[in-house]
C-alpha cells in the first residue's frame, strides 16, 4: 500500500500565495486598527503587507510550472522560514513591542507559515513512502 500526499507542491504554493495575498491585503487595508489592537506600528504592518503581494505573485508563477522549479520552491521555503524567524525575533530583540494580543497575532501567523514551510519542504523532497507497482 502506498501513502499518497494529498497536498502537492503546486497546491501548497497556491495555498501559500492565497494566505500571503489575504494577509498582505489585510495589513495594507487595516494597518491602523491592527496596530491599535496589537501595539505593532502601523507603518511596519503596512510595509509587511506590501512585501507579501509580490511574494504571492512569485508563488503563483512558481506553481504555474509543471513541475515547479526546485530552486524557486526552495527560495519560497527559505523565505517562509525567514518570515517565521523575523516574526519572533523582531519583538524578542525589542525592535517592535507588541502587547499580548500582538504576540498572539505574531505567533499565530508565524505558526501557520511554519506549517506551510514544512509541508512545502516535504512535498519538494517527494513522497514519504515510495509506491509499489
Amino acid at each position: 500500500m502506498s501513502k499518497i500526499n494529498a497536498w502537492t507542491l503546486k497546491s501548497l504554493l497556491v495555498a501559500d500565495a492565497l494566505t500571503c495575498t489575504a494577509m498582505g491585503t489585510a495589513l495594507l487595508v487595516a494597518a491602523a486598527p491592527i496596530g491599535a489592537v496589537t501595539q505593532i506600528p502601523p507603518a511596519f504592518l503596512s510595509w509587511a503587507g506590501l512585501s507579501l503581494l509580490p511574494i504571492a505573485a512569485f508563488m503563483v508563477l512558481t506553481a504555474a510550472f509543471a513541475p515547479a522549479s526546485r530552486w524557486a520552491a526552495g527560495l519560497i521555503i527559505a523565505g517562509n522560514v525567514l518570515w517565521v524567524a523575523a516574526s519572533l525575533l523582531l519583538p524578542a530583540g525589542g525592535f517592535i513591542s507588541p502587547n499580548t494580543p500582538g504576540w498572539v497575532f505574531l505567533t499565530g501567523q508565524a505558526a501557520i507559515v511554519a506549517v506551510l514551510a514544512k509541508l512545502e519542504f516535504d512535498a519538494l523532497r517527494g513522497p514519504l513512502v515510495p509506491s509499489r507497482a
